[in-house]
């Protein structure tokens, strides 16, 4: 195998494909980034086994020509040492050469390193997807989509189906929910869709991320393609893979509570800065926990007091409050990942009682649901 190829674009591709390896893996040649050279340009692929990158560089794009290959063939070599070399490297092209025994030659101006690489026909192959069940969406709905959800999976692995955000597509309307048990977030997105059924998948949020930090910001329509056991991501020159979690997911419907009995409409960002301000004594310890007390007057008292370190108390003016006196705590932690998710300068929330889960809306989007429990404080 032998090939020159342009710097800058072999770098924005080793760095796609560097997302899925890593070096704890219990198979080896994981450790590496697999390069394919052949007539069409040159594909990279990375792996951890629950994600895979395919990333590929043709021959040319927009005249301009990217890669010559020489020679055609295929090597494994380790990412990190790759990654970092071709980093350093003093030209704009970078020439590899793969000789006997998968000794592989790096050469850019002055400078040349000899890797050993290892046998690309070890590496494992990327699953074959058949193109059946097809969904389409922008990159740019696709990733505030995953920003508005992922962040609400749970880390904890004792029940591993709720590390994953579950995405279910029916009547071309793509629903995101991701719960921890503690707190629920809900986005909803009209999609381009062949289903014919109603199918539900729970992709890993660790995914997810990834996935998110590859796509550019822009409305270059994304195919996503579901098999019983993957998901394919299919962008202009990128491939991502990535295995499902198997089990039931929880019916997270029964939790959104239908009726309310306090109504609140608050600016997000002052009421954001209030809890912020709060939190700063409440986060001794674990529990984070600020109060939310209803007033007369249309006015919202945010505290927090933890006895060794000292309270704080602040009111916010709300702008509208209807129902019921409240007195409520919750976690602080939460209640602000949930603000920064929704868009939109005004948010309703809706309270069921000092003990059941309560609801944050965006006033001019109803597309999105943020629910949080609350802390019991007695």
């Amino acid at each position: 195998m032998k090939f020159i190829i342009q710097r800058d674009r072999l770098i924005q591709s080793v760095n796609e494909v560097m997302k899925a390896v890593t070096s704890r893996t219990t198979i080896p040649i994981l450790t590496g980034i697999k390069l394919t050279a052949d007539s069409e340009g040159l594909t990279l692929t990375g792996s951890d086994s629950d994600i895979s990158i395919q990333s590929f560089i043709p021959v040319e794009e927009d005249e301009h020509e990217i890669v010559e290959v020489k020679e055609s063939g295929a090597i494994v070599l380790n990412a990190r040492f790759f990654g970092e070399i071709i980093k350093k490297l003093p030209m704009e092209t970078v020439e590899i050469e793969v000789h006997n025994n998968f000794q592989t030659t790096i050469r850019s101006g002055k400078a040349e390193f000899n890797l050993n690489g290892l046998d690309a026909e070890e590496y494992p192959h990327l699953p074959l997807i058949e193109e059946e069940n097809i969904i389409k969406i922008p990159a740019d709905l696709l990733k505030s989509l995953i920003r508005q959800t992922v962040f609400a999976v749970s880390t904890s692995e004792t029940r591993p189906i709720l590390t994953g955000v579950k995405l279910e597509v029916q009547n071309e309307e793509l629903t995101c929910i991701a719960t921890d048990s503690h707190r629920l977030a809900m986005r909803k997105a009209p999609v381009e869709s062949k289903l014919t059924d109603a199918t539900s998948v729970v992709i890993p949020g660790k995914s997810l991320n990834e996935l998110s930090k590859i796509l550019d910001d822009n409305n270059e329509i994304i195919e996503m393609v579901i098999t019983e056991n993957q998901v394919l991501f299919k962008a202009k020159n990128l491939l991502f893979f990535s295995r499902l979690l198997e089990g039931n997911y929880p019916d997270t419907s029964r939790l959104i509570p239908s009726e309310s009995k306090t109504d609140v409409i608050v600016h997000a960002k002052e009421f954001l800065k209030a809890i912020d301000r709060a939190s700063l004594l409440a986060r001794e310890g674990r529990n984070n926990v600020v109060k939310l007390s209803t007033l007369p007057g249309g006015v919202i008292e945010v505290s927090s007091n933890t006895p060794e370190i000292g309270k704080v108390v602040e009111e916010v003016q709300a702008e509208l409050i209807e129902g019921e006196e409240l007195k409520i705590s919750f976690s602080a932690k939460f209640v602000m990942d949930a603000l920064k998710a929704l868009e939109g300068t005004d948010i309703k929330i809706n309270f069921t009682g000092a003990m059941r889960p309560f609801v944050i809306r965006s006033i001019h989007d109803d597309t999105m649901l943020q629910l949080i429990l609350p802390v019991r404080t007695y």
